[in-house]
């Protein structure tokens, strides 16, 4: 029997654990998927980076040509919006799990943030999309949602802030307050991810609608702005490692006196935090599968370049040298460890949605992202001063695997999270152990010896 073709750019062993979870329709369309990255996008990649003007103006009014091409071809094979699956999203969704989703965005991460757009599952338009396919209203819904799933707008999500620390939400100090029947939004926003690109059409915007609420988590709302709504001004692009990641961005924002209606209140008033914890469980888990594949293509790079007879030194092969084919098994044992993290996240949400799997989810946000780091790392070294450069992906692919320690919530937040939620079990442990210390008093005393403890 024929190998399923995403065998060559993932493990076999974990497709093999996974295939009989995935449907005809789900096999046949990663298969396409295989075939559209190796015959178009993965090639593409250099060109769309190429195709981003180096002056500091027009490098934000740009719109990549070849990656408009390559969605017109993605959209005519049927793939498109991969990420939202029918089970959770029966009217806009495709038939997909996130399972297989999951080994889908593994791929689509080889090839960057250019991948995952040409097939409309880029962030933050996939967490902005499930948050309107679940939350908003039907006129907000035909608005926005309907052009965001023809990828004819993109979208951002504005929730940190400057000058606060917003790992805890509760300390975010923009405020949303109704005035007649319009709603009036002040905030200063940095790291807002999408908003500068030009064809960003609407920002969804976190503040505090009820500060003096004694229950914290009713005090916030999410209101959607339009972006070319008076008083949104953006500041800056912010640089991660110097990389400005234009057109699409990550900038500081103000709103000052931004009035909009009151019908662009997203689900309610206090509802803020409903939302963003069912919209940054599934995106976290996706930022997770992608990352696995940037380590994955981080150590094909590295073996083809200690394997390289151009590059040897001293008269032998990098790989001949110190720990560097130590580093590659390491390398490969801990993708393999933490894919299987991020396919058992996702066969939880699958069973029992986001918030039945937020320890798994908080286990593979600090984990994968760290892996993906070290892979990276290790890539780099092997490469020399090479592998710092811009004639080489690593440098960029580091930059962006080390922001997503921060992103959607640092390391320390989700071991935090993950910690408390282990110390649960203490009450349940304690039972357990002394309930085999009565059956082990029984058989103790069936055998006729005293037991010692």
């Amino acid at each position: 029997m024929a190998k399923h073709p995403v065998v060559e750019l993932t493990s076999e062993a974990s497709w093999n654990f996974v295939e009989d979870k995935f449907t005809p329709y789900g096999k046949e369309t990663l298969a396409k998927l295989v075939a559209f990255l190796q015959d178009d996008v993965y090639p593409s990649v250099r060109l769309a980076h190429a195709q981003i003007p180096k002056d500091p103006i027009q490098r934000w009014n740009t719109v990549i040509p070849v990656v408009e091409e390559l969605k017109v071809k993605a959209r005519k094979l049927g793939l498109w919006n991969l990420f939202l699956s029918r089970a959770h999203y029966p009217e806009h969704g495709v038939l997909l799990s996130n399972l297989e989703y999951a080994v889908m965005a593994e791929i689509l991460g080889r090839g960057g943030h250019i991948a995952s757009e040409v097939v409309n599952c880029s962030a933050p338009d996939t967490g902005n999309m499930e948050v309107l396919a679940r939350y908003g209203s039907p006129d907000q819904q035909k608005k926005w949602l309907i052009p965001l799933l023809n990828g004819e707008i993109r979208s951002a999500f504005a929730m940190t802030e400057r000058f606060v620390s917003s790992s805890d939400a509760r300390n975010i100090k923009t405020t949303i307050r109704r005035e007649g029947s319009d709603i009036i939004i002040n905030g200063h926003k940095w790291w807002i991810s999408g908003a500068g690109d030009p064809r960003t059409r609407l920002h969804l915007v976190l503040g505090k609608s009820d500060p003096d609420n004694q229950d914290n988590y009713i005090q916030h709302s999410i209101v959607i702005v339009p972006a070319d709504t008076p008083g949104v001004r953006i500041v800056r692009p912010m640089e991660v490692f110097g990389y400005d990641d234009a057109p699409e961005g990550h900038c500081e924002i103000i709103y000052d006196d931004v009035r909009v209606p009151l019908s662009n209140l997203v689900l309610g008033w206090g509802k803020g935090f409903e939302i963003i914890q069912g919209r940054l469980g599934p995106g976290r888990i996706h930022h997770c599968m992608r990352s696995i594949g940037v380590a994955s293509y981080a150590l094909d790079l590295m073996i083809q370049r200690v394997t390289d007879p151009t590059r040897k030194t001293f008269g032998k092969y990098l790989y001949e040298h110190g720990t560097v084919v130590a580093e590659i098994a390491k390398s490969r044992a801990e993708i393999e460890g933490a894919r299987l993290l991020v396919l058992s996240a996702a066969l939880q949400i699958d069973k029992y949605k986001a918030k039945g799997a937020l320890k798994e989810i908080g286990i593979a946000k600090f984990v994968v992202p760290q892996m993906a780091c070290t892979v990276v790392d290790r890539a780099m070294q092997a490469f020399g001063a090479e592998g710092l450069s811009q004639d080489q992906e690593l440098a960029n692919m580091y930059a962006q695997l080390r922001t997503l320690r921060m992103a959607d919530g640092p390391d320390a937040v989700h071991i935090q999270q993950v910690g408390q939620r282990e110390l649960r079990r203490a009450n349940g442990l304690r039972k357990r152990a002394q309930e085999l210390r009565q059956k082990e008093a029984i058989v103790f005393e069936k055998a006729g010896i005293k037991s010692r403890l």
